[in-house]
């Protein structure tokens, strides 16, 4: 699984998100990780919270497909609003790896 979708979502709950932000960013979460493997797309790899934002992470062989599939539950989440993700085409350890920021 050699690309990614990183997926920002900006928080207003302080640095590490209010409580109930928290429980919709778990919600999205779970669904995120029912899409991505019923399309056979890859998987949900995790989250990390800090600094005013939550940062998820998600694995498959073509981030293309990934985002296409993660897209519409990213739009109708009230919680991914104003968030973005990155496109990377590549191993993060790749330097030459290409990413592309895109929004929803």
């Amino acid at each position: 699984m050699e690309q990614a979708v990183i997926v920002y979502l900006l928080l207003s709950g302080g640095q590490f998100g209010a409580l109930q932000e928290r429980q919709s960013v778990q919600v999205l979460e779970d669904r995120l990780n029912q899409v991505v493997s019923d399309a056979g797309a890859g998987e949900f790899d995790g989250d990390e919270f800090g600094e005013g934002k939550c940062t998820l992470y998600l694995y498959g062989p073509d981030a293309e497909k990934l985002f296409h599939v993660i897209e519409p539950v990213l739009k109708s989440s009230p919680v991914a609003a104003g968030g973005y993700a990155i496109k990377r085409f590549g191993a993060a350890v790749d330097p030459a790896a290409k990413e592309i920021r895109v929004s929803w």
